[in-house]
């Protein structure tokens, strides 16, 4: 199983880049923090290189920006290239599937997207219904005994099997 998850913050902005098949993608590296601090007390960062593709590109560069923390899932990705002097060079990367927000308040710049607050919740107490009426004294009613108010809800799906002769199991 090749996946990768990362919570982080973006070192520069993300910019929208086109293959020569006019495919669109975006190269970022993400800072994410290590879980220990040094000998000096201070916590160190992996700088993690990404690429995105297409939709998850675009998603990207449109509500993200330098600093901004964001929630990666992808998979590491291996690749090789010769560089202008004929050198062969090796690429270890992060291939994004999925990014999501992290921050809800926004970067310290306060520089990123903010969803419209949602409407307050309101309760809803639907009004009791009228209790019935009494029944009246010396009849069949008022001599039968009570049930509790109780609700039964029909069965969403199956039912009864009925046996080999089409019958149900009880008599209705």
């Amino acid at each position: 199983m090749n996946k990768v998850e990362l919570v982080g913050r973006l070192t520069k902005d993300p910019e929208i880049k086109l293959t020569s098949n006019q495919t669109q993608f975006c190269n970022f590296t993400v800072a994410v923090d290590r879980r220990f601090k040094d000998a000096n007390g201070q916590r160190q960062a992996d700088f993690i290189n990404c690429v995105a593709w297409r939709q998850t590109a675009v998603f990207i560069q449109k509500y993200f920006h330098k600093g901004n923390r964001i929630g990666l899932v992808g998979s590491i990705q291996t690749r090789t290239y010769d560089d202008q002097n004929g050198q062969k060079r090796y690429v270890t990367e992060v291939v994004i599937d999925e990014a999501e927000f992290v921050d809800s308040t926004g970067s310290a710049a306060g520089d990123s997207y903010r969803p419209e607050p949602a409407a307050p919740a309101q309760s809803y107490n639907p009004p009791m219904p009228p209790a019935p009426p009494a029944p009246v004294a010396d009849s069949v009613a008022a001599s039968a005994p009570t049930a509790p108010n109780m609700q039964i809800d029909a069965p969403v799906s199956g039912g009864f099997d009925e046996g080999p002769s089409g019958e149900l199991p009880f008599e209705i």
